[in-house]
Formats: C-alpha cells, structure tokens, sequence
C-alpha cells in the first residue's frame, strides 16, 4: 500500500497518484518526509520544492509557494498559491524575475520574495538543489 498524493493549486490539480515518499519544507520545521502510516499532521509551506517519489523510485519534483501540506488516513494533500512541475517551468522567465527583484531596493519585502520564488523556480527546473539567501 502506498501514499496517496494530491498537489492542489488554484488553478489545477498539479500531480494526482501514489507516492511511498514525499518531502517538502514547512515553516519552522525544516524538510519533513511522509511514507505510509505518517500519523496525521498539518504543517505551513515554505516557498521551497515538493518532491514525490513514486513506487518505482521515479520522482517528480514541483516548485511550491507558499500554502499547507495536510496528512490523513494514508493521503497526503499539498495546497500551494502556486505549484509547477519541473517540466513546466518558464526558466527564462523566471530568470527574468530574478534579475527584476534583485534590481529593487534592498529593503523591497515584495522584491526579496520575488527573488526566493524565482530562485525555487530555476533551481528546480535545473535539477539543482534549492538555495536561497
């Protein structure tokens, strides 16, 4: 028996399956991983990757803005203002983000999460292992 997985955005159902594994970074709790039997939990996103390994040690992995993850009888739900699989991420965009926040005002609180948004974003899209600063 494997994890049931649902990443939810306004917009779409992002990824709908099984899953043995999934982790993802809550606020003040650092990265949490979910298998099987997880007792239930509710915890608050952080603009970070969601990653979801799948019974065949395949994984997908999504840029996830901010929203909750909720864990109940063997299904785990991702609610995010904004999720996006690797595959889909406008990388130039993104980059074009990153150049605009880092051209504002050093104390822009809009422009520093703009800058940690599209930083998750590339660093996803490449592979890479998110790092934000």
């Amino acid at each position: 028996m494997s994890l049931q997985v649902e990443v939810v955005s306004p917009e779409r159902i992002t990824y709908s399956g099984d899953a043995k594994l999934v982790v993802c970074r809550t606020v003040g709790g650092g990265d949490i991983a979910f298998q099987e039997g997880h007792v239930p939990f509710i915890g608050v996103l952080q603009v970070w990757e969601a990653k979801i390994v799948g019974e065949d040690d395949q994984s997908e992995t999504f840029a996830v803005h901010q929203g909750f993850v909720q864990v109940a009888r063997g299904k785990v739900t991702i609610l995010s203002d904004v999720s996006e699989q690797r595959e889909n991420i406008d990388v130039e965009r993104a980059r074009a983000a990153l150049a605009r926040a880092e051209s504002a005002d050093d104390d822009d609180a809009e422009a520093t999460a703009a800058a940690r948004r599209a930083k998750v974003r590339i660093a996803v899209a490449s592979g890479e292992a998110v790092v934000t600063g």
